[in-house]
């Protein structure tokens, strides 16, 4: 669905005072440059009809003139797509622009607007910018869905904004093309103009709310960052984890607050804000309070070690500052992937260790009421040979004599007592297994192991 602002209207909301200098102004393809949110930067605009070789060229001189006066570039697609007269031209014209487009990336950034039709080529483009925002009328798509919809692969929403946040294209949702236009403002505005300048410094009010362990990330970053500061992105990808850029003490920062489990949307979600923060230098801010990645098999195919590890290597080369605030729960692989910070803060209460508390007592408190008949045996020898001791050294009697009495005997005996306590511990631990698991068929093997080790070790060396 074309959107229904035209040119004007929609650069009027994007740059300050609606001002802003034309670069090419004829074609399906025309670009300004301007000040948005105080930031110096280009914008692109489809007007919604086929975009010929010319036009995608100028897409891709506005690229290099960007990269080379360091100034973020913003696109507002809205196209029908390629002019098909023109052939394997526009097409190799379009290969070229994707690749301008990755060798600007991390350079300035980069924000997508769609605004109408945004499919193909151009939906890989949109998809390749830092920051890919939707009028809510929008489509993006690879496939048409009325084509996917006559082979039989009929999806509700398919090519809309909402299923495009859903898969994690879209990083912001607005209601209509001039809400994106000023959404797109202010993003430009959060982020330095390039690689090389630090973020911008903003007025701010100290937050109000209290951060609590349990608390939702929402509420958990709202807690740390400026009242009312934040831009949340890929609010409907991987819901477990929030992603958003704010401000702390005026300062623009990265957020990433952590939910109850962490699948591998979720992870993935983190790792790109991060990379995209680390590229512009953007401090990130991690609040950790979670049980830990999902326990799923089926997460696990589908990608959640794999993403896992991504984050963590992430975390890991990230050269940004990074700070991570222990609010709740960070135990284990959690700790390892998201801890990696310059500065790890710990809120009182939390819970950092390398094995989840109940399970630890869980595994200890196996043992230990099946190893006190083990033990007394153990004691009680010990306790008569300190009274044949006692009794030789009030007796006036030398200890030599005493350990001569026993040494012939006591070589085997002691040797009996520890192989004897080693097959006690290991009974212990199998009988605690058997009544915690219920296991069948465990108990008989067992017993005729440890009778066989009596048998043929202990009652020899008796």
């Amino acid at each position: 669905m074309a959107s229904k602002s035209n040119k004007g209207e929609i650069l009027a909301k994007f740059f300050d005072d609606g001002e802003y200098t034309a670069l090419f102004a004829d074609g399906a393809v025309s670009a300004a440059c301007g000040y948005a949110a105080g930031q110096q930067a280009y914008a692109v605009y489809q007007n919604g009809e086929a975009v010929t070789v010319k036009d995608v060229e100028k897409n891709i001189k506005v690229l290099e003139m960007a990269a080379q006066t360091g100034c973020p570039v913003v696109t507002f697609y809205n196209s029908v797509g390629a002019k098909l007269a023109e052939g394997l031209d526009v097409l190799t014209a379009s290969a070229k622009l994707n690749a301008t487009i990755a060798k600007v990336s991390g350079v300035v950034p980069q924000v997508a607007v769609v605004l109408g039709v945004c499919g193909g080529t151009s939906a890989l483009s949109a998809a390749n910018a830092d920051v890919c925002i939707m009028a809510e009328g929008a489509e993006l798509f690879f496939t048409a869905p009325f084509t996917s919809a006559a082979k039989g692969d009929k999806v509700a929403d398919a090519g809309s904004a909402a299923a495009a946040a859903k898969a994690g294209v879209a990083s912001i949702v607005a209601a209509d093309a001039a809400e994106a236009a000023e959404k797109a403002a202010h993003i430009v505005g959060l982020l330095p103009a390039n690689n090389l300048t630090g973020p911008a410094i903003f007025e701010f009010e100290q937050p109000t709310a209290v951060l609590a362990a349990g608390a939702e990330p929402a509420k958990a970053a709202a807690a740390v960052i400026d009242k009312d500061s934040a831009v949340e992105l890929y609010a409907g990808f991987g819901k477990s984890v929030y992603t958003a850029f704010a401000t702390i003490g005026g300062n623009a920062v990265g957020v990433v607050a952590t939910g109850k489990q962490l699948c591998h949307n979720c992870v993935a979600k983190a790792s790109r804000f991060v990379r995209l923060c680390d590229a512009f230098s953007v401090p990130v801010v991690t609040i950790v309070d979670t049980e830990g990645f999902v326990p799923s098999v089926t997460d696990d195919v589908a990608g959640g070690i794999r993403e896992a590890a991504r984050l963590a290597a992430t975390y890991a080369d990230a050269t940004t500052a990074k700070v991570a605030v222990l609010a709740g729960k960070a135990v284990g692989p959690v700790y390892t992937t998201l801890a990696a910070a310059d500065l790890r803060i710990a809120v009182t209460g939390c819970t950092v260790s390398a094995l989840e508390p109940s399970a630890a007592v869980s595994v200890l408190y196996g043992f230990i009421p099946f190893l006190y008949l083990t033990a007394l045996a153990l004691g009680m020898n010990a306790i008569i040979l300190g009274i044949f001791a006692a009794y030789f050294v009030n007796t006036g009697t030398s200890l030599l004599v005493y350990f001569a009495g026993i040494l012939p005997h006591g070589v085997f005996e002691l040797s009996a007592l520890l192989l004897a306590f080693a097959c006690g511990f290991l009974l212990c631990k199998r009988t605690t297994q058997y009544v915690r698991k219920n296991t069948k068929g465990m108990m008989k093997p067992l017993m005729l192991d440890l009778l066989r080790v009596f048998v043929m070790h202990i009652l020899p060396l008796l």
